[in-house]
């Protein structure tokens, strides 16, 4: 096993927040580093923060989760937001994912879900919750569905293409495909050489033009 991934927690409700940092913290794989209870105070301590997944309550009181992904993320490029809501609204998640966030859960999301997310997301994933994955598909299919099709990439390689962009976990990609976790990944690294890009949402971006909210 690696280095645990270092995760912050910015959860305006105290009782989440301790229930959100005794569950990750009870799996080795991952280290909750700080928590914070609204945006105003993790972004004072930014500047000297060192994580790299922040689990962001998306409405707190002060700044937004949405505000504190988009003033942090020019400053911290490296680190992965993974916005964590009761909303599930079109709206605030196209804001989001603009801002710049990663993935998506509800809050309903079962603890070993949250941390599989977050795994996930340190190592190159853009989870989402299911209901919000389909939003997002739904929402953006009608405009953009012919210009996800590149003439260089293989069946299978547009098969995760598809999958990336419904925010699926690699496993879910695997499984849904009848593919190996490992030949998921060899895809992904195809699709990256071939879009020449070098992230999930690089590639979502390049295969979908039009954007996620385009009509």
């Amino acid at each position: 096993m690696g280095k645990p991934v270092r995760t912050i927690i910015v959860e305006d409700d105290n009782t989440l927040r301790a229930i959100i940092s005794a569950s990750l913290s009870a799996d080795p794989r991952i280290e909750v580093v700080a928590s914070y209870r609204n945006g105003d105070a993790f972004l004072q301590a930014l500047p000297a923060l060192d994580a790299d997944v922040v689990i962001m309550d998306i409405s707190m009181p002060g700044t937004s989760g949405v505000d504190c992904v988009g003033q942090a993320k020019p400053l911290k490029p490296a680190m992965q937001f993974l916005m964590s809501t009761v909303f599930e609204n079109p709206t605030y998640i196209f804001q989001a994912l603009c801002a710049g966030a990663t993935g998506y859960l509800v809050k309903s999301a079962p603890g070993v879900e949250l941390a599989d997310a977050v795994c996930d997301i340190h190592r190159g994933g853009s989870p989402m919750t299911p209901a919000i994955a389909r939003m997002v598909v739904t929402s953006m299919h009608a405009a953009v569905a012919p210009a996800i099709r590149h003439e260089q990439l293989t069946d299978r390689e547009q098969e995760v293409l598809d999958g990336l962009a419904a925010g699926l976990m690699y496993k879910e990609i695997a499984a849904k495909h009848g593919m190996g976790l490992n030949t998921v990944r060899t895809h992904v690294r195809g699709i990256y050489e071939k879009l020449q890009v070098h992230s999930r949402q690089d590639a979502v971006r390049r295969a979908f033009p039009g954007g996620m909210n385009a009509s």
